[in-house]
């Protein structure tokens, strides 16, 4: 079994009175139902999609993927995630044909 390490002695506090169920949840019923049904259903609902790239952003996404250490397919699933939940905003063109930046949050 792995022994989990803590970056803190808060957080190992924290970690053993979780552990302990020394919390206590302040949601009715119907609240603490619904929050676990949407849980599950994000969770065990993934759906897999192919999309056709040029090769030269392909090779930067896998760039970028590597400086952020993880594989690059999840990488582009966290970016999509990000834009879906208004963490990062893409606008189009302007008229003159410059692009705007892209905001992250």
């Amino acid at each position: 079994m792995k022994k989990t390490t803590y970056f803190d002695k808060n957080e190992q506090e924290l970690a053993e009175s979780l552990e302990k169920e020394n919390w206590i949840s302040d949601l009715d019923t119907k609240e603490k139902s619904q929050y676990e049904k949407n849980a599950l259903y994000s969770l065990n609902t993934q759906q897999q999609i192919n999309i056709t790239m040029s090769e030269r952003d392909v090779m930067k996404i896998r760039a970028k993927a590597v400086e952020e250490g993880i594989p690059y397919q999840s990488f582009i699933s966290m970016l999509i995630h990000k834009y879906n939940e208004g963490k990062l905003s893409i606008t189009s063109p302007t008229k003159k044909g410059k692009r705007r930046r892209i905001n992250a949050v």
